[in-house]
């Protein structure tokens, strides 16, 4: 036989001629495995780059898996490698090696805020592989994740709305899928002060070429925690199913997820009106609230499904659902009010109840094709996004004076009564974005637009509708990637960010109940990405422009709530990879000023924004040790800068270090892979002010933790 192409990926095999110089071969057996099509996101992950804690690329909303090279936006993805071998339990654990975010609720707390590049993101507005409104309102568990990832900045056009709006980054998470090996992983930990869990990880693919996967994930922990007299009990169950066909893909996602306290809970502090500095901070393992006990529950669905209509054209469509619900202390509970600089504050508990049902759904066609010399990768899609919350809450009654270093346990509040609905909402969008590539994807060019309607409704606890509104909005974006040469790729974006409009809800506001329009923030960033192989590194410049609410006094304890603007700009380099085979390394530095350039208190505009220090750095290195074959090293540096806890600028949050060390050491038992970890966050037991949620407020670190555990697989 012989072959001829007949076309640029074709061949023809052809006969030669009888009695020529042929040799006659054993039958020869050809078998081929059909890969996804570039547009295919279920099974398509990036792969991991040098030394495995971060990933080549992340899922980049509707433009889907991206490498780093290619992507417009400075992006982060990290591994499950990295979130086992640091012990990482929740995704703010995860997010601790990135410069740009800080935890920004008490450390250990069962509700988890953080800051983006200097702005709030609510737990509330992550993304389940890439859906919103699916994962818990608390705390999300990372034993049954993949990869975390982060889009750094406003995202409108590539996500949509999120619930709560924030608009500093996206976080996402991607679920774990059944690999072509089994896996077979049990692991049993231990967290000071006397947490002790079990976690067990099963996986396996059957059927004709694996096309079927299950993945199980369980995990039991209880115990005490850091915090005096406090215990937590944690359960989750998630299985992750997939089917990987020629032309057609699907998974279906499934978790449940509870948390229990008792006996106390991490404390934030909210400064009195006239305090002129913030007390130095007490131990971390302070307890104000022994009373507090509470308990969260999520369960969520999520069903995706892809097919290929045409080799360069896939339709894919995703619905899922999530119920969650939490009772006790959780939320504004542990907040010591009225703090003076001596530390007396009044001690005050609440009650509360919530609910959150969401049902999240998209829609699309994505599309390769080419004109003339230009290459384009194409989407268009529809997502829906529909909420309805609840709530209820109690407060206790008298305030009972106390003091931080000498706290005297509040009042108990009972608990509050049935959940009524609070808000219905309606998030629908439709989104259309083109990848323009020319000269071999040397330069490309993403242009899109996001068209954003926003449908809710208020109610009161009578049941009676407070207000409404139904807003539309249309949100552009456009990025450039040049790559000059082979390991560098220059970039540069404009996209917007939105935030529902804010209702009103202070009962000392003059324009209680109003409504305001969806407020758009907008970024403009440049940089450079490079990649040398083994090392990697993006620098990039930004500016981000945010409204938000804001008041000024207009009477004795009136307030006018009207609209601010705060200005977030920034340097910001990060690192990663290899440096040596034996040598890792992750972190970076970012340089931040904030501003307020509209505020409803004109004494404000100029002021530097709140919880936004000018310098946040990270530095983590992992050795493997030459004299101990299978022995591994860690360390990690977290820096915050100084930074202002109010609006008036007149509190200031010290700046503060925080030490990291681990160690692992991989050795197989009688024919067993056995991986002995230990990893001690905080580890000269620190005390100081992690950063401010709110104005006026200050948060309170997270004592030393030692983390133990042993993994073996089977």
């Amino acid at each position: 036989m012989a072959f001829h192409f007949t076309g640029p990926d074709t061949v023809a095999l052809d006969k030669l001629p009888e009695g020529g110089n042929a040799m006659t071969l054993d039958p020869v057996a050809v078998e081929g495995r059909t890969m996804a099509p570039p547009q295919a996101e279920i099974d398509n992950l990036p792969p991991a780059f040098a030394g495995g804690q971060v990933a080549r690329g992340s899922k980049v909303g509707i433009l889907g898996n991206r490498d780093m090279m290619d992507t417009p936006f400075s992006t982060a993805s990290y591994t499950s490698e990295l979130i086992k071998n640091q012990e990482a339990r929740t995704v703010a654990d995860v997010l601790e090696n990135d410069p740009s975010v800080r935890f920004s609720t008490p450390g250990g707390h069962v509700q988890e805020q953080f800051t983006i590049r200097g702005l709030d993101s609510s737990a509330a507005d992550m993304a389940l592989n890439g859906m919103y409104g699916l994962l818990p309102k608390g705390h999300t568990p990372t034993e049954f994740l993949e990869r975390v990832e982060l889009i750094k900045g406003p995202n409108a056009l590539l996500t949509g709305l999120s619930p709560q709006g924030s608009v500093g980054g996206l976080i996402s998470v991607t679920t774990k899928r059944a690999q072509d090996t089994p896996t077979n992983n049990v692991t049993v930990d231990y967290t000071s002060d006397s947490q002790v869990g079990t976690h067990v990880d099963f996986g396996r693919r059957f059927g004709t070429d694996g096309r079927v996967g299950v993945r199980v994930n369980g995990v039991y922990r209880d115990g005490e925690t850091g915090v005096e007299g406090e215990k937590k009990e944690n359960n989750l169950g998630a299985i992750a199913l997939d089917y990987r066909g020629q032309d057609v893909r699907l998974s279906l996602d499934a978790y449940s997820n509870r948390d229990e306290f008792e006996g106390g809970q991490p404390f934030d502090i909210q400064m009195a009106a006239n305090a002129r500095s913030i007390p130095s901070a007490p131990d971390s393992d302070t307890n104000l609230f022994p009373g507090a006990h509470g308990q969260q529950e999520s369960n969520a669905v999520l069903l995706r499904g892809e097919y290929d209509i045409l080799r360069n054209l896939t339709a894919y469509a995703a619905v899922g659902a999530l119920k969650f619900r939490q009772a006790g202390y959780n939320i504004t509970s542990t907040h010591a009010q009225s703090a003076q600089a001596n530390g007396n504050y009044n001690a005050l508990s609440v009650s509360q109840r919530d609910d959150m049902n969401s049902l999240s759904s998209e829609f699309g066609v994505k599309g390769n094709f080419v004109t003339g010399p230009v290459k384009h990768q194409t989407v268009l899609s529809y997502s829906l996004l529909s909420q309805d919350l609840g709530t209820n809450s109690v407060r206790s009654d008298p305030a009972v004076p106390s003091n931080i270093y000498a706290p005297v346990p509040p009042l108990v509040a009972p608990l509050a009564g049935p959940i009524y609905t609070s808000e219905r909402s309606d998030l629908s969008s439709l989104a259309l974005a083109d990848t323009l590539s020319i000269l071999d994807e040397r330069v490309q060019l993403t242009v899109g637009a996001r068209h954003q309607t926003v449908e809710s409704k208020y109610y009161n606890a009578t049941g009676a509708q407070t207000s409404e509104y139904d807003k539309d909005i249309i949100t552009p974006a456009a990025g450039l990637v040049v790559k000059p040469v082979e390991q560098v790729s220059l970039f540069g974006n404009y996209i917007e960010g939105l935030t529902k409009g804010t209702q009103v809800t202070a009962n000392n506001a003059v324009n209680r109940f109003a409504v305001f329009s969806p407020y758009v923030s907008k970024q403009i960033e440049t940089g450079v990405k490079w990649d040398g192989g083994n090392v990697g590194s993006t620098l990039s410049l930004f500016q981000i422009k945010k409204r938000s609410l804001s008041n000024a006094e207009v009477a004795p304890n009136s307030y006018l709530y009207t609209q601010a603007e705060q200005r977030n700009r920034g340097i910001e380099w990060s690192t990663f990879g290899s440096v040596t085979d034996q040598l890792r390394v992750l972190g970076g530095l970012v340089y931040l000023t904030s501003e307020y350039t509209k505020h409803a208190n004109a004494a404000y505009v100029g002021n530097e924004a709140y919880g936004v220090p000018h310098w946040q750095g990270n530095l983590g290195l992992e050795w493997d040790t030459p004299m101990v074959s299978g022995l591994t090293l860690e360390g990690r540096a977290v820096y915050t800068g100084e930074q202002y806890a109010n609006s008036a600028n007149t509190l200031t949050i010290p700046e503060w270090w925080r030490f990291d060390i681990g160690a692992r050491y991989a050795t197989p038992v009688y024919g067993t892979d056995v991986t002995f970890r230990g990893y001690v966050t905080n580890l000269f037991d620190a005390n100081y002010w992690v950063g401010s949620f709110s104005d006026n407020m200050v948060n309170l670190s997270e004592g030393r933790t030692f983390m133990l555990s042993t993994t073996v697989g089977f």
